[in-house]
């Protein structure tokens, strides 16, 4: 039996009939029949074809004219009279779960490409085309965990989110995700793997840290699935306890006196009344300075990459502890943070911003300007069309009186 003619013979037979070659498959399939007949002759009986195989089809993908123009110039006349047709591999895994893989090697070309459906199958075959004709090579992504994480880090995360977000995502990878996974496949991820990792953190009481752990795997495993190396989110069924956040408990005005107190004549009178009396968060105490009436601080919460500032005005309550001071230089958080434990255990740092609108509050500080002190959007349409002037916000910073 001569195997080869036979492919050949099928191959050519197919591509006649997603031309339309009517003649052409007429010939052909009279030199496959021919052929068949001497196979069976050889064999001394029927010839069998063997089973098909649903979970790994094939067939051609066809591309119209609008396609064809966006190939190079130099491949577009050589493709046509190729009956503008790829051969593609259909792979179904499971029951919904498929991918699509077609190969092209000929006239100097070597593509092959995958992607989860077949417009994108397309795309990417025109974009490996470019690529091979002007000698570059597709970027390899990686397809194991860790290594893929970092290119998903390196390459898209970085210039997604602000630079302090993503120091603190690259602590938690470091921590958490990279000695759980390590380098294994992404493809041999399960469920249950993923389900253990979240459960751990969970029985621990460490809630917070579990939904942490949870969001950022589920960006690296969405990724993944963009780039066509898995075909499902892994974490589609895990169940997760959701964490209860804990707000800001603010302190009393005995609270605050007590504080203010035990640090007098040490730098620590100055920051906490600056904390207490701009509710700056404690993120954005080393961005402070002092500007005329104001203290002017980064805003640490805006989506936008554009850096943008909150004005505080100096209130009565802070003016007294900035006499004769031009500068503020705040500390590493941790020590105000400690220094605050040791004088009111049952408080964190953040109730003090907690204290600082809530005094706003019973003080009548009109809410438009409690809004711009503490660094709340006032919504899309809010901030558009609102421009509050400095005299505004200092005559509702003189309210600030207890």
């Amino acid at each position: 039996m001569n195997k080869g003619k036979l492919l050949e013979l099928a191959g050519q037979l197919m591509l006649a009939g997603v031309t339309h070659q009517d003649e052409e498959i007429e010939k052909i399939s009279e030199q496959l029949a021919a052929e068949l007949r001497q196979t069976e002759k050889e064999r001394g009986g029927a010839v069998s074809a063997p089973p098909p195989n649903d979970n790994d089809l094939r067939g051609f993908l066809k591309f119209d004219a609008k396609e064809i123009s966006k190939m190079p110039k130099s491949f577009r006349h050589t493709f046509i009279a190729e009956g503008k047709v790829i051969c593609y591999r259909k792979r179904i895994r499971g029951k919904v779960s498929c991918s699509y893989e077609a190969r092209y090697r000929r006239h100097g070309f070597n593509i092959s490409v995958s992607a989860n459906d077949l417009i994108k199958l397309k795309d990417r075959f025109i974009e490996a085309l470019h690529a091979a004709e002007s000698g570059a090579k597709l970027p390899k992504v990686p397809t194991t965990f860790h290594e893929f994480a970092t290119y998903y880090f390196e390459n898209f995360r970085k210039r997604k989110v602000k630079p302090l977000t993503y120091e603190n995502d690259t602590y938690r990878y470091n921590n958490h995700l990279k000695p759980f996974f390590g380098s294994i496949p992404l493809k041999s991820i399960l469920p249950a793997k993923c389900q253990k990792l979240i459960d751990g953190y969970v029985e621990k009481g460490q809630t917070r840290t579990a939904d942490e752990v949870y969001s950022l795997l589920n960006v690296i495993f969405k990724m993944a699935m963009a780039h066509g190396i898995i075909n499902q989110n892994p974490l589609a069924i895990v169940v997760k306890e959701r964490h209860q956040r804990q707000h800001g408990k603010a302190l009393t005005v005995d609270e605050e006196r007590l504080l203010l107190n035990k640090t007098a004549g040490t730098r620590y009178q100055l920051l906490f009344a600056v904390a207490l009396y701009t509710g700056m968060r404690p993120n954005e105490y080393y961005t402070a300075k002092i500007e005329k009436d104001f203290i002017i601080a980064v805003n640490s919460k805006r989506k936008t990459k554009a850096t943008e500032y909150k004005r505080i005005p100096i209130s009565p309550m802070l003016e007294p502890f900035l006499k004769g001071v031009k500068e503020l230089h705040f500390p590493r958080i941790e020590y105000m943070r400690d220094k605050l434990r040791e004088i009111l255990p049952n408080h964190k740092l953040y109730d003090l911003r907690t204290t600082f609108y809530t005094r706003c509050q019973e003080c009548g500080v009109s809410e438009v300007a409690r809004m711009e002190f503490v660094g709340h959007s006032l919504g899309t349409l809010g901030d558009t069309y609102t421009d509050l002037s400095n005299d505004f916000l200092l005559k509702e910073s003189k309210k600030l009186v207890y």
